[in-house]
């Protein structure tokens, strides 16, 4: 296993403003990470690799930097972030209030931000990026906003998910009834044990755009290579999606992961690695590196 040292270099990207009284302002807190090549050209650019973090996720829960550091020992210039309602700033959830409003549209205005600054050079280090090499890794939720961002990004050569979801609609009856009533619903978080609150204009986004974001048909008229790696210790709600997204597109690659759970086993903060989540990030390298092998 790699274990040369890596460099981390944070960022904080402008992200517009809240739709209240008193438009508080958003941003995109991340960091970029890359391996200096010992004796060699310090500038060579390194394909890019944007990480997704998912619903209840942020850029430094349990495996995030872990597996950042991992690809970027392979060789990859990776971005990790968080979403700009993700409700993190400094600390665990400490901005409920931003993550009552977040949507998929605001998440995919966010990961364009992102690209436009990584085009632009705008991140740090952002000359080591090569822009004409540039992946998407997403988790959960994350993995269904990579396929959606990458139908309509070329700039994206090539996507996995693990774990990610087929349905951009994680709620039940009884939830959507409760919005409709009072115009705000809440999630419970298991770990932080708080309320997690989700607003209406998260379903009015999506009738808005029900057929933008409808991934199975995004993932199905994708162009570019995508894989696909579901735990089968998962839930059943996203193992029948991960099938349902199998038969969408059969184009695309698709693996089980033995033992596998939502997290690949790891835990928040993390404890230290897995047999599946080495074995998730192993075969993304493997992945990612016989795009690269193709490009050149």
């Amino acid at each position: 296993m790699p274990n040369a040292a890596v460099e981390a270099h944070s960022f904080i990207l402008n992200a517009g403003k809240l739709p209240t009284e008193k438009g508080e302002a958003l941003y995109i807190r991340g960091e970029v990470r890359f391996q200096q090549e010992p004796g060699g050209d310090s500038l060579s650019p390194k394909p890019v690799l944007l990480i997704s973090h998912g619903f209840k996720g942020f850029k430094d829960w349990g495996f995030f930097p872990y597996a950042a550091s991992q690809f970027a020992q392979r060789g990859f210039f990776v971005v990790t972030f968080n979403f700009s309602c993700n409700g993190v700033n400094e600390n665990d959830f400490d901005e409920l209030d931003k993550f009552s409003f977040n949507t998929y549209s605001r998440e995919q205005a966010d990961l364009s931000l992102l690209l436009q600054a990584l085009l632009d050079k705008q991140l740090p280090e952002g000359e080591r990026a090569d822009l004409q090499r540039i992946y998407l890794l997403g988790h959960s939720r994350g993995g269904g906003n990579s396929i959606l961002f990458a139908s309509e990004h070329p700039e994206v050569k090539g996507v996995v998910t693990w774990n990610g979801n087929a349905n951009p609609d994680l709620f039940d009856d009884a939830f959507k009834a409760a919005i409709a009533e009072h115009g705000v619903a809440y999630v419970a978080n298991a770990r932080t044990k708080q309320q997690m609150p989700i607003r209406r204009g998260f379903y009015e986004d999506l009738a808005e755009h029900r057929s933008r974001y409808h991934i199975p048909e995004r993932l199905s008229a994708l162009g570019i290579p995508v894989l696909q790696l579901q735990g089968n210790r998962d839930s059943d709600r996203l193992q029948a999606g991960f099938e349902s997204l199998r038969q969408a597109a059969p184009q695309h690659r698709c693996v089980t992961i033995a033992e596998g759970t939502h997290t690949f086993g790891a835990v928040h903060p993390f404890a230290g690695t897995t047999d599946q989540l080495e074995v998730a990030i192993q075969l993304t390298a493997d992945f990612l590196k016989d795009l690269l092998s193709t490009a050149d």
